[in-house]
């Protein structure tokens, strides 16, 4: 991928991870550049199929593009940040991710966005106001 495209994926995601909201600058490891649809399942190496995510929701995402939503076990497509609005799908309660609708409840099951560790983290960034 050249630097171009990498600087288009970060400048558009705006500091954030396009998933769970957290911003790069809380995370001590470097956000990752996400393929939306795995080339696994053909995704291409394109503007409109890249999402900067960090290390938790890209590594729990893998090549996942669907999961079962918790609340009716229906196969669910995943949350698609170049196709989906995320206050639509997502609000937070405190530290802790809701999903507002199936696609938001699957993502945050498959993406384990709710770990402990990781509620914890936004709480405290919350509370210093840095989320």
């Amino acid at each position: 991928m050249d630097a171009a495209l990498q600087r288009l994926v970060r400048q558009r995601a705006g500091g954030r991870c396009e998933y769970c909201r957290l911003p790069q600058a809380a995370s001590g490891v470097p956000f990752e550049i996400d393929h939306i649809i795995a080339h696994h399942h053909r995704g291409r190496t394109a503007a409109g199929n890249l999402a900067d995510a960090c290390i938790y929701c890209n590594g729990y995402k893998g090549p996942n593009i669907s999961g079962l939503d918790p609340a009716t076990a229906k196969l669910t497509p995943l949350f698609n940040p170049r196709r989906h609005k995320w206050s639509y799908h997502f609000r937070y309660e405190g530290g802790e991710l809701v999903g507002r609708t199936a696609i938001g409840r699957t993502t945050v099951e498959v993406l384990r966005i709710n770990l402990p560790n990781l509620v914890a983290l936004r709480e405290i960034l919350m509370e210093d106001g840095l989320f």
